[in-house]
């Protein structure tokens, strides 16, 4: 059974922090094994991915070798059946026009002292998308990586997924095909994130890692962050549901069951205004439950970390929508309500309006990205996009005479911080 919360009952406030306060992320232990692996591939290269890849791939690297072939991939996509291929290519389509749509512009201007003033955007020269295998191979997650990267004009994409068992997922190798990864390789794990980070003898490393993948990926980002960039931490997926009576209970519940059939560790939370449609949409999800073919994990995802919060009116929910600061927000209300709702709404990785918009087409083919922050980092970061690929260059430009009206207060400041050479690069110039 979900947690039961009422907005109105004495105790709300502290029982709601000690829910936000739930640790779903990695443990000690998984960060300390993934150190292990980091520090492993950066002494030994190539043999330690090997030696990792039979490990947990069952797998032998030495005699089909690290690196996918352009044959081998374009063999996979071949299975591909055509109803599957257009989806992708209308999904990856729609990708692109989006984030095509938010390439920031470069930026000049001369201000009032004759100073030039500007800011360069350049793409990042070589990036890293880490793409889970096995059964969690999502080849949505493939194009919201790389299609992005490639509208930023990043010159270089490798690509890293795990085949246990040797074998190639057909859909994820045709996303990569369509999106353009330029390298794919078939290794996973903490060690596939050390293999970017710092190379091997076959990998050349990137600067920037980007994509989804287990809490050993996870930890490993931690650990190589600062030597490269990384998008964000991935924590257990996340959907926050406001709904009112006039839903449809099933279509709530399949929206709160969407995100909990990720993980045992997800978290799905409704917001309702009327009891009896809370209780209504609790009886339907369990109903679903009964035939989902991932019941056992949304089930679990559903008891230990779901939750239901009654609130007396759903037009001043959020306080409580902030504060949760979910990775995805459905506003199941009427579409006029659901706009003036969400302007009030300040963290949140993405929010989805009215009755029709389900998480799920955000997933796939909206065209925004799906990689979102999660564990409430919405309150300070959010979802991947072109930016994200691109690095920013201030531009300055001074003549004699805008020196001359820019260096005094230099010099007063330099003075003040006691840094003696930063004042007299002005004052020398001024001929102080």
């Amino acid at each position: 059974m979900p947690l039961r919360l009422d907005a109105s009952a004495p105790g709300f406030d502290e029982e709601f922090s000690a829910f936000l306060g739930r640790n779903r992320d990695t443990d000690e232990n998984v960060d300390r094994i993934a150190g292990e692996i980091v520090a492993d591939v950066r002494k030994r290269g190539d043999a330690a991915l090997i030696d990792y890849t039979r490990k947990f791939d069952r797998f032998d690297l030495d005699a089909a070798g690290l690196r996918i072939s352009d044959a081998e991939r374009e063999s996979a996509e071949a299975k591909v059946p055509p109803a599957q291929r257009d989806a992708l290519m209308f999904a990856a389509k729609r990708i692109e026009t989006f984030h095509r749509a938010l390439l920031p512009k470069d930026v000049e201007f001369t201000d009032a002292t004759g100073t030039r003033l500007g800011a360069r955007y350049r793409p990042i020269d070589a990036v890293g998308v880490y793409v889970p295998g096995g059964l969690a191979a999502y080849p949505s997650s493939v194009l919201m990586n790389i299609v992005p990267a490639k509208v930023a004009g990043v010159g270089r994409i490798v690509m890293v997924v795990p085949t246990p068992d040797g074998v190639l997922n057909p859909l994820v190798m045709l996303a990569a095909g369509i999106a353009g990864a330029d390298e794919i390789w078939r290794i996973g794990g903490a060690q596939a994130v050390a293999a970017l980070a710092y190379g091997t003898q076959s990998i050349k490393p990137v600067d920037k890692i980007t994509g989804p993948g287990n809490a050993y990926v996870a930890a490993a980002k931690r650990r190589v962050f600062g030597h490269v960039g990384i998008d964000l931490i991935a924590g257990p997926s996340e959907i926050l549901v406001v709904a009112d009576r006039h839903n449809d209970p099933a279509w709530i519940a399949a929206d709160l069951l969407s995100q909990a059939e990720h993980d045992a560790s997800s978290q799905s939370v409704l917001i309702a205004d009327d009891r009896a449609f809370a209780f209504d949409v609790e009886e339907a999800v369990d109903t679903q439950l009964r035939t989902m073919p991932r019941a056992d994990i949304a089930g679990a995802s559903w008891r230990d970390n779901g939750a239901i919060i009654l609130v007396p009116d759903l037009a001043g929910c959020a306080p409580i929508v902030d504060r949760i600061a979910a990775e995805h927000v459905e506003l199941a209300i009427e579409m006029d309500a659901a706009e003036a709702l969400s302007r009030m709404i300040n963290h949140a990785g993405a929010i989805f309006l009215g009755r029709h918009t389900p998480e799920a087409i955000g997933d796939y083919v909206a065209g925004t990205n799906h990689v979102l922050p999660t564990s409430r980092a919405a309150r300070f970061s959010g979802g991947l996009g072109v930016s994200d690929f691109l690095k920013r260059t201030s531009i300055l430009a001074c003549t004699r005479e805008a020196l001359a009206a820019l260096g005094p207060a230099a010099l007063v400041l330099a003075e003040a911080e006691g840094l003696a050479a930063h004042g007299r690069s002005v004052s020398i110039r001024l001929g102080r």
